[in-house]
């Protein structure tokens, strides 16, 4: 692989650069302070294709590869971590299992209205006693009543369902004890019996607001199951290892944003007559910081580049998931620590950018997951070597 960027995406990337700097980053504290993204500007995102990253231009969608989407998170990412995570859940999780999976009616009824600028995706998995092990603890349940199926259940942590036209539901259709026990349903959350509750109250990215959902008696069409019944467990796993790459996407961008703030501040704050950044000690946490972000960097692009050469990508992207969720862990605290008190106010960004981080850890699987899906990749290649 040729890790230099073409002149067509370093454009694509400048472009997407202004339109952040411009349009997002003049309102990502006051984003973060009231908890409402800059819908002004996400409804300007359709002009540049963010809101249908990888959708057919046939539904409003840009049609990019891995790598450009990649890319236009981690700029979005480096201006406001809320807007970056909210838009990749969209991109990811909202629209990436309709282009995959869904039949040309649901193509054409929802990803039209997904790439609007109206609304933003939202995929619900994780449930209140099933977080990493959804495949023994997810307990939501579906059952078919003549032409429709009935849906009761919990579903928490649920990002963009409040701006979604519909959710991407896993249930369970089948009580085998399987893998092929799950389907995906398309939910309208204005459908009789969807509750959707308050917002949690988060550490950080504020403005992307997560849901707990319930679901009594929910009925929908059966035409509204995504792809075949009993496939909802491979859907999931896909699309997860996609979403991989997304969040370590949107990890780079947020730990961009923190380390050009920290070398900028380095430059400018004075101690004992001279700028800080003349410090040793200073230049090793830059030059540290500057290391891994290329690593961890180069590390998505490659899973990106993996996945679309039609690869499989489920060790890559949980490599480079897992990678930069962690450097942009270090690079915020030690931007914070470069900043001194000065970081540990809001006054400062770098102070919503450690929270921010923070999730990246979590989401998508969390390191200690990372970790056992690249070991067992691992010794799965090594037992058929």
């Amino acid at each position: 692989m040729d890790f230099e960027l073409s002149n067509e995406l370093k454009m694509f990337q400048k472009t997407i650069r202004d339109f952040c700097e411009n349009e997002i980053q003049p309102h990502a504290t006051a984003a973060d302070e009231t908890g409402v993204l800059p819908w002004d500007a996400i409804r300007k995102m359709p002009h540049l294709g963010l809101l249908g990253l990888q959708v057919s231009e046939v539904y409003g969608g840009a049609d990019m590869d891995t790598l450009a989407a990649s890319i236009a998170v981690e700029e979005i990412g480096r201006v406001c971590g809320s807007t970056g995570l909210s838009i990749s859940a969209h991109n990811g999780l909202g629209c990436g299992p309709i282009v995959r999976w869904g039949s040309d009616e649901q193509k054409t009824t929802w990803l039209p209205k997904l790439t609007s600028g109206k609304f933003l995706g939202s995929l619900a998995l994780t449930e209140p006693q099933a977080g990493s092990d959804l495949l023994n603890g997810a307990q939501t349940y579906a059952y078919q009543d003549g032409d429709e199926w009935v849906i009761n259940g919990t579903k928490a942590w649920i990002t963009n369902v409040s701006f979604a036209p519909v959710i991407n539901v896993l249930v369970r259709t089948r009580k085998d004890g399987s893998s092929h026990d799950f389907s995906i349903i398309l939910v309208e959350p204005d459908r009789a019996g969807v509750s959707v509750h308050p917002p949690e109250k988060k550490m950080g990215l504020k403005a992307s607001p997560t849901h707990m959902i319930s679901f009594e008696n929910v009925r929908v069409p059966s035409q509204h199951l995504l792809g075949e019944e009993g496939s909802g467990f491979y859907m999931t796993m896909q699309t997860l290892d996609s979403g991989r790459i997304s969040i370590g996407a949107l990890s780079v961008g947020i730990a961009q944003g923190a380390f050009e703030a920290m070398v900028r501040y380095a430059q400018e704050r004075k101690a004992f007559n001279e700028p800080i950044a003349n410090k040793q000690l200073i230049q090793e946490k830059i030059a540290n910081a500057a290391v891994e972000l290329e690593a961890a960097r180069m590390l998505v692009y490659k899973a990106a580049w993996v996945k679309d050469q039609g690869r499989d990508y489920t060790k890559i992207a949980a490599i480079a998931k897992l990678k930069a969720s962690e450097v942009a862990e270090k690079v915020c605290h030690d931007a914070i620590q470069i900043h001194g008190s000065y970081g540990y106010s809001r006054d400062y960004p770098v102070e919503r950018m450690y929270r921010d981080q923070r999730l990246m850890t979590i989401g998508e699987g969390t390191s200690e997951i990372q970790r056992i899906v690249i070991a067992r990749q691992v010794l799965r290649e090594f037992h058929h070597s």
